[in-house]
């Protein structure tokens, strides 16, 4: 799955994009998991807030 998105964020207009990765805390169990999102550059600052 990697090698899509990979190669989704190569093409011509996906250079305005970036992958952020979050570690999220699980209220229940205190294990963290990890949730990925692609987002325009621009609203990086904002996906990282919430």
């Amino acid at each position: 799955m990697a090698k899509k998105v990979v190669a989704t964020l190569k093409k011509e207009g996906g250079k305005a994009f970036a992958k952020v990765i979050k570690a999220v805390k699980s209220p229940k169990t205190g294990a963290y998991t990890f949730k990925e999102e692609i987002v325009p550059l621009d609203s990086v600052q904002s996906a990282l807030k919430s």
